[in-house]
């Protein structure tokens, strides 16, 4: 360094420390991600307890379930979608079906409320109807949608096989009660497409004819032309079911 040159050398050591700015900036959590359960994929476990007792999933196995959640107790839409569902429970079994009813509403609002039903609409309520003032079953199932509300199930209805696996998924709105006939329809549906291995036409009823599975090969092409079913084109065929 030439004797010109002013600039003080400060040993290493001496460096002064590195200024902290005076305040840290603001972390904001990451929201948490709702979760949605997916179709062909065991249905979410639950245990909880309901007007007929402590119920879980377990509880359920080798029948079909339909698992479904309503915003509130005493409220008019869900009061006419419970005698739907009532007034069809014996249907529902006779397909090897049960009914189970959800609200985040406490146990005591749900026994009263079936009693209120009983009495002034003289329908029973046969099927549990679980508390989930904690709200695991209806986080577990993606039943809480904030842009409906915060600490409302919206009307979701969920299909499950006798295996524990979901089948089915159906999501209403606050203001628009769901179709008792419709669920009927989709079990008895997914229960012939699993048990015959076929597809269903839309709107199909028992007795209608079903849908075969395209060709997925040239070879396979040929073979259903020349199958002698009731082929309209090489990848559209029906048939009875024997």
């Amino acid at each position: 360094m030439s004797c010109s040159d002013s600039t003080p050398i400060i040993p290493a050591q001496q460096a002064p420390a590195a200024v902290a700015p005076a305040f840290a900036p603001a972390i904001t959590p990451a929201a948490p991600v709702a979760a949605m359960p997916r179709i062909n994929e065991p249905a979410p476990a639950f245990s909880a307890k309901t007007t007929h007792g402590d119920r879980s999933l377990e509880d359920y196995k080798g029948k079909w379930l339909v698992l479904f959640s309503h915003p509130a107790d005493f409220t008019p839409v869900c009061t006419t979608e419970f005698i739907g569902f009532a007034n069809a429970s014996e249907e529902f079994k006779a397909m090897n079906c049960e009914l189970l009813g959800l609200s985040i509403d406490s146990i005591y609002s749900h026994l009263a409320w079936v009693q209120n039903i009983k009495e002034k609409f003289g329908t029973e309520i046969t099927f549990p109807i679980i508390e989930d003032l904690s709200m695991r079953v209806a986080t577990a199932y993606g039943m809480i949608h904030p842009g409906a509300s915060d600490t409302s199930a919206v009307r979701a209805t969920f299909i499950i096989d006798d295996k524990g696996i979901l089948r089915a998924m159906i999501y209403y709105p606050m203001t628009n009660g769901r179709s008792v006939p419709e669920v009927l329809r989709l079990v008895k549906a997914l229960q012939t497409s699993l048990t015959h291995g076929v597809a269903t036409p839309e709107n199909w009823q028992p007795g209608d004819k079903v849908l075969v599975g395209s060709p997925k090969t040239v070879a396979e092409v040929e073979k259903r032309l020349s199958e002698g079913l009731e082929t309209t084109d090489w990848y559209f065929t029906v048939k009875n079911l024997a």
